[in-house]
């Protein structure tokens, strides 16, 4: 058998630092309370854990704002502190893949700092900085994502700077060679560290349209999705010239070829542009670019089987040699309890969450689970005194941020946030409707979503076709989603009802189906050639053609 690379089909558990556990007791999260709970990823079955950002930075965007990129911000901890994740991680076979934003930095970097003084300094074209107009209005119509233009008026300068995000986050001035050389410097001191892989934030926004011409407007039909609130101003413009330039592709080969220096590393880019799948199989194409790239095509709103067919054999068709990776919910949208919950999003459905995050480990990739997802956690309520999310503050009350999916992890019910922190309290509230799932209660059940989540990664591991497999679809009612992983010439057929009750799907009359236990899920029975899924069901067989 080939010896397949490690990260192919891989489970990458993504934590949020500020929100895993506390080991300090100041309310926030830190990387001793990632080491303490190791034991507790171990027992997942997940292959790595992506850690979001620790790096030095004054949290305006809660650490995609680095204003050091080779230090950790004190609220985490320290490098030994770091050094000790690493040693711990790598004794319990735990990859480690650390966030890194590169098309950015935070307004209080040297770099900026310098840059932002006058025109003709040593920094002076470390970022995009450009003209006003004869009247004094921006250069371009460019907009932010979160909330209005993306250009900030510098007075020690007399220019704009560009800022994709926050005001707070001015862009690097990637067609700048030095910049582009320090950014990869600063990529390496991690490598030298001993991470194994990156995830590159925002990665298709390094460039910019030299020029600087205006984005098109974009008609209202085509403004929803991509995890955008359609409320936001941002959604009314084709981004073609401020993200997702040629020059880019370049780049992706220049991280490519730092990375090959170190074997087994791996790079897994967030794409977020017009055509998201197009980017994707374009930054992964060949073996001289990323690994591996994923989007917020699965983010969304809709999860119907028919979309998420539409959506994997869209990127299949041109993907190439590029290998995928897929995330149903992150640190940026609903939680997927919630958002694909449309019976009561207040309360998650414990068939359903299970089913969905097999569903998700079956598909052809490697997957990114996101903390609380085995757990089937819903979008917490917080209250607008109490949000701390600059986009939700901004958006209020039509969209209400990110902080319902980022509130702290669970850990116990009957004690003081939920086992999370000591603190008086924390920085976001650990809601009451997560206690009732906290992972001490759950670990009590058989039947919990967290047992089923160990049980299934479990299994999976034993199953190459899931893992490796190619994947081909296969036509069923609006409420299946079904297909076929084949590897090495053997034949897995998965089977998931999104409906509450029960469906059947009708096998070929030259296909035998042998049921596979041992995933957690009941048996299903096989009747005139029929596989009847109980509601929220799923069912896996091995297959084979008969004459």
């Amino acid at each position: 058998m080939q010896q397949q690379p490690w990260w192919r089909g891989a489970v990458i558990y993504q934590i949020y630092p500020r929100s895993f556990m506390d080991a300090n007791n100041d309310g926030i999260g830190d990387l001793q309370g990632i080491i303490q709970k190791l034991p507790y990823i171990k027992s997942l079955g997940v292959d790595a854990i992506w850690i979001s950002p620790f790096f030095k930075s004054p949290m305006k965007d809660f650490g995609y704002d680095i204003s050091d990129y080779r230090d950790i911000d004190p609220m985490f901890g320290t490098m030994d502190d770091f050094d000790e994740l690493m040693s711990h991680a790598k004794s319990m076979d735990i990859k480690v893949i650390i966030d890194q934003v590169l098309s950015h930095t935070s307004d209080q970097h040297p770099w900026f700092l310098e840059s932002r003084e006058s025109r003709n300094n040593d920094k002076a074209d470390w970022y995009v900085w450009a003209d006003a107009n004869e009247d004094g209005t921006p250069p371009n119509n460019w907009l932010s994502i979160f909330g209005g233009g993306a250009w900030q008026w510098e007075p020690r300068r007399q220019q704009y700077y560009l800022h994709n995000f926050l005001t707070e986050q001015p862009d690097l001035n990637f067609h700048n060679d030095e910049v582009r050389q320090q950014v990869l410097d600063n990529v390496e001191y991690w490598l030298k560290k001993g991470v194994d892989g990156f995830r590159l934030d925002a990665i298709n926004f390094c460039y910019h349209d030299k020029e600087l011409r205006d984005n098109p407007a974009k008609p209202a039909h085509e403004r929803k999705g991509r995890g955008f609130s359609e409320d936001n101003p941002y959604a009314f413009q084709y981004h073609y010239f401020n993200n997702t330039q040629p020059e880019n592709v370049g780049f992706m080969e220049e991280i490519r070829a730092l990375m090959d220096k170190y074997p087994g590393v791996v790079t897994l880019g967030e794409i977020s542009s017009e055509d998201s799948l197009l980017t994707m199989s374009q930054y992964t194409k060949g073996d001289k670019r990323l690994h591996m790239a994923y989007s917020f095509e699965l983010l969304t709103e809709d999860y119907s089987p028919k979309y998420i067919r539409q959506t994997i054999e869209e990127l299949e068709a041109n993907l190439s040699d590029g290998w995928p990776c897929w995330a149903i919910g992150n640190h940026d949208v609903q939680r997927v309890a919630s958002r694909w919950n449309q019976a009561d999003k207040a309360k998650a459905n414990s068939a359903q969450v299970k089913m969905f995050n097999a569903m998700l480990a079956s598909l052809r990739g490697s997957i990114c689970s996101y903390q609380g997802e085995e757990l089937g956690l819903v979008e917490a309520d917080i209250a607008f005194e109490q949000l701390q999310d600059p986009y939700g503050i901004a958006f209020w009350p039509n969209f209400k941020g990110r902080d319902g999916c980022r509130t702290p992890m669970p850990w116990q019910d009957h004690v003081t946030n939920g086992g999370f922190s000591d603190a008086e309290s924390t920085w976001l509230p650990v809601v009451e409707v997560h206690k009732v799932n906290a992972i001490a209660k759950q670990q009590q059940s058989k039947s919990s979503p967290l047992n089923h989540y160990q049980s299934f990664m479990a299994w999976r591991k034993t199953v190459s076709e899931l893992r490796y497999g190619d994947i081909q679809f296969l036509d069923a009612s609006e409420h299946i989603l079904a297909f076929v992983r084949e590897y090495q010439g053997q034949t897995i057929l998965a089977c998931f009802n999104f409906d509450c009750s029960e469906q059947a799907f009708p096998l070929a009359d030259n296909v035998v189906a042998e049921a596979l236990d041992g995933h957690g899920f009941e048996p299903v029975s096989i009747y005139n050639n029929e596989i009847n899924l109980p509601g929220f069901g799923a069912a896996y067989f091995r297959c084979k053609l008969v004459n």
